[in-house]
């Protein structure tokens, strides 16, 4: 059953078994807050049994564009579209959130996000890429990093 993520009281629910379930939980909040902030959009997420068309999306651009396949169980996952831009994303078991960004026009902006719960080690299959820090009142210190999607999903 999905739910509405509220950003003033950080909640753990649906993600209890995470071992960074709190730090997980910020890095939810922060990014419902970024979409009612900037889109007016209520981030509401589902479980993972009952979101399987946008994890099979999000795993086969990371397996096609990367060769990256995510070792951790996803708990919870998204998809919605403000303006132009579809977006999907996926909370997994050992704090990582993933996200997809995908203009719908021509020629625009199409990229993968990786960002890490405060806490969790970066998993084997991310080391390769480079994390950059930012403090958020709700997650603590969220480490990001991305790459441009060049194919068509």
């Amino acid at each position: 059953m999905s739910h509405a993520v509220d950003f003033s009281t950080v909640s753990t629910v649906g993600l209890e078994s995470s071992p960074v379930a709190e730090a997980l939980a910020g890095l939810r909040a922060n990014e419902a807050r970024y979409f009612k902030n900037k889109y007016d959009h209520t981030f509401t997420v589902e479980p993972a049994n009952e979101a399987e068309a946008t994890i099979a999306w999000v795993s086969g651009i990371l397996e096609e564009e990367r060769g990256i396949v995510i070792a951790a169980r996803p708990l919870e996952a998204t998809a919605f579209q403000v303006e132009n831009i579809r977006m999907a994303y996926v909370f997994y078991e050992n704090g990582l959130s993933i996200n997809v960004m995908y203009t719908i026009d021509d020629g625009g902006k199409r990229a993968v996000g990786f960002k890490l719960s405060d806490g969790m080690d970066v998993p084997e299959e991310l080391e390769s890429f480079k994390f950059a820090r930012q403090k958020s009142k709700l997650a603590g210190t969220i480490r990001g990093s991305y790459f441009v999607i060049k194919k068509e999903h």
